[in-house]
């Protein structure tokens, strides 16, 4: 529960309030902010950060605590989370239960809870007109994440992480340390819940945190975690400015094709071999909404670098082909294209 006393500010509690400031930009006409709260340590710290700061910018701050219902008591502490946000100030808070199990997709429960969770936030956000939502991801979540497209043979997308923002979610924290959180919710007097779920080694994420980023630390010496986040950064600008460039020039190089679209093979082969990954990757997604492994990807690539007349090449939601000196991608049979 928060004190009774406005909380002594203490260095941790100063930095996740200067986190929050650096998205709370100055505003003149009171956009809400909603914070998703857990009531663990690190969305109780931002909710607090967020409390604070959001007047002092001219925003309204309010939160949204999803209650998934995956063990027994949760509704309980999603109302205790609540009630905490609604003490610090933050107005309207939403309590909003979702059935993870009903989540799309054939995800694990991770995925499905993370799936149940977007689309309960992406609700409370249009219902309340909220223009940003703020989350508690942290630098250490950051390093997990890298840490796990490393091990899965991602790619640069992937270990690029989480981006500071996307769309309207704005995670305010990814440069604090998940120690820093903690620190500022006691600072200010307030209890973390803390979640079972993220104790249990049955998740890779729960392992990667208790075990792999510990051993690295003792092995190779403080700041791994840093220096993973640093990594995300520098290749997400990496990915930028590819996505840049190929949004330049892609409508120059494509063309229709009877049900899908075509690519020119010399505009390809003109390309360094990154690049032209990118753009069979980009132009499949964009048309068929279809995300390709590196192996598809590389196999299509090949009928421009290693053209030897072999025939189409049958990929998720649609069909490969090299017609002349173009590459052609279009919703073949067997390749159906997925529903809107």
């Amino acid at each position: 529960m928060p004190s009774e006393r406005r909380p002594r500010l203490t260095p941790p509690i100063a930095d996740v309030r200067r986190a929050v400031r650096g998205v709370l930009v100055q505003r003149d006409d009171a956009p809400l902010a909603l914070v998703a709260l857990s009531g663990g340590a690190d969305s109780l710290a931002l909710a607090a950060g967020a409390a604070f700061e959001a007047p002092r910018a001219g925003w309204r701050a309010g939160a949204v605590v999803v209650d998934h219902g995956l063990q027994p008591g949760s509704s309980e502490q999603a109302d205790a989370a609540a009630s905490v946000a609604r003490e610090l100030g933050l107005d309207p808070v939403l309590v909003v239960p979702v059935a993870a199990a009903a989540a799309p997709g054939g995800a694990g429960p991770e995925g499905a809870a993370r799936t149940a969770r977007y689309a309960a936030l992406d609700a409370a956000a249009r219902d309340t007109g909220a223009e940003l939502v703020l989350l508690g991801h942290t630098l250490d979540d950051q390093a997990e994440t890298v840490l796990l497209g490393l091990a899965r043979g991602s790619g640069t997308a992937s270990l690029a992480g989480m981006a500071p923002r996307s769309g309207r979610y704005a995670r305010p924290l990814l440069g604090v340390r998940r120690a820093t959180t903690r620190q500022a919710c006691l600072d200010a007097g307030l209890v973390p819940w803390d979640d079972p779920h993220n104790l249990d080694p049955a998740y890779a994420r729960v392992r990667v945190r208790g075990r792999v980023l510990p051993v690295l630390e003792d092995e190779l010496g403080p700041g791994v975690a840093e220096a993973l986040a640093r990594t995300a950064e520098q290749l997400r600008e990496d990915e930028q400015a590819f996505a840049e460039q190929i949004d330049e020039f892609i409508e120059e190089i494509c063309e229709p094709a009877e049900a899908g679209i075509a690519v020119s093979v010399g505009a390809l082969a003109a390309n360094p071999a990154a690049l032209r990954q990118r753009i069979i990757r980009h132009v499949v997604a964009s048309e068929f909404g279809v995300a390709l492994t590196r192996r598809q990807t590389l196999e299509v690539a090949r009928l421009v670098t290693d053209w030897h007349g072999q025939g189409p090449i049958d990929l998720p939601g649609c069909r490969a082909a090299r017609v002349g000196m173009r590459i052609e991608f279009t919703a073949g049979a067997g390749a159906e294209r997925p529903a809107d």
